[in-house]
């Protein structure tokens, strides 16, 4: 039973849909803000690169040295979205072109490409990786055994996330203060709340996040360095973002059903059913298009829930 279609197909899309999860939490705290960062993907790619690096040259244990990499995949991404956050909050450049602009300087043929190709890091697999931590006992349990006990320690850290981030957001003053921040800076700043340093946490910490999801691919989905590794997972964590309305919990479900199309042609192959699986691994990137083509019209945002000052630069003076 644990073999059928049905149970990999969701098993898989839960772990294929981490790094996604990941990278969407991030992007819905810095826009929550009021900040569109395109650059996702870049900061995914650095977070990968500079995650694998640490495994590779770092010797300790194991767990050690993992947790060493999903910081320092923090740390190399948080630093790309500062850069986005200086661009965007201080010089109040277009976030769109700041975002692209990052993208490009960043991932697949950009700096990313650099790092692993200067750093040798490619053509070899992961010293260390993460593996399904809880008992094989609980793995093997029917139907619920692999979805649920037969992942990785970031699944679960995910969900914590999601719920860290939902609580922050809806009851605690500061998430509060970034949503006023994200709706109407003009009225947060006559509050006495500091736009600019909220604007700057929030995009920081998004980026963060997205690095931990471009370390999620090189150090467990798939452990090892190539370019390009994360295929344009940041630009669907983009779309997910507005798919999930700017809601956590949405965003857990959504990266799971884009993470289930991923995973859905290689399962459907193991079981010798044969379709085009390129045609099927092109949804995902077509909805992405549409998602954001809906959220480029103001009629649109507003109806899907998007803060109201997204993606517009906050000057004092022009209150």
């Amino acid at each position: 039973m644990n073999n059928s279609l049905l149970v990999v197909v969701i098993a898989s899309g839960v772990g294929y849909g981490t790094p996604l999860l990941y990278a969407a939490l991030g992007e819905l705290v810095a826009e929550r803000s009021g900040v569109l960062n395109l650059g996702v993907e870049g900061m995914m790619l650095v977070g990968a690169v500079m995650g694998f690096w640490t495994v590779q040259r770092v010797h300790v244990g194991s767990t050690a040295v993992l947790a060493a990499a999903i910081g320092v995949a923090a740390l190399a991404a948080g630093a790309m979205a500062l850069i986005h956050a200086f661009l965007v909050v201080t010089l109040r450049a277009n976030q769109i072109v700041s975002g692209l602009a990052l993208t490009i300087f960043a991932g697949a043929g950009g700096l990313s490409s650099y790092l692993g190709n200067d750093l040798n890091l490619s053509g070899s697999p992961a010293r260390h990786q993460f593996t399904e931590p809880l008992p094989k006992s609980l793995q093997d349990l029917k139907i619920v055994g692999p979805i649920l006990f037969g992942q990785s320690v970031l699944v679960y850290v995910s969900w914590l996330c999601v719920v860290l981030v939902a609580l922050y957001l809806r009851w605690t003053r500061a998430g509060l203060n970034a949503r006023a921040v994200g709706e109407s800076p003009a009225a947060a700043d006559a509050m006495g709340i500091d736009v600019a340093r909220y604007r700057y946490v929030h995009t920081i910490v998004g980026g963060a996040l997205a690095g931990v999801g471009g370390a999620t691919f090189s150090l467990w989905l798939t452990p090892q360095w190539v370019d390009g590794l994360t295929e344009g997972a940041g630009w669907i964590a983009i779309a997910l973002v507005i798919f999930a309305f700017w809601r956590p919990t949405f965003c857990l479900v959504g990266a799971y059903f884009f993470g289930a199309l991923t995973a859905l042609p290689f399962a459907l192959q193991a079981h010798d059913v044969h379709i085009s699986g390129d045609l099927i691994q092109t949804i995902p990137y077509s909805m992405t298009v549409v998602a954001l083509v809906l959220v480029s019209t103001a009629v649109a945002r507003r109806r899907l829930g998007a803060p109201a000052a997204l993606g517009r630069p906050y000057v004092r003076e022009e209150r």
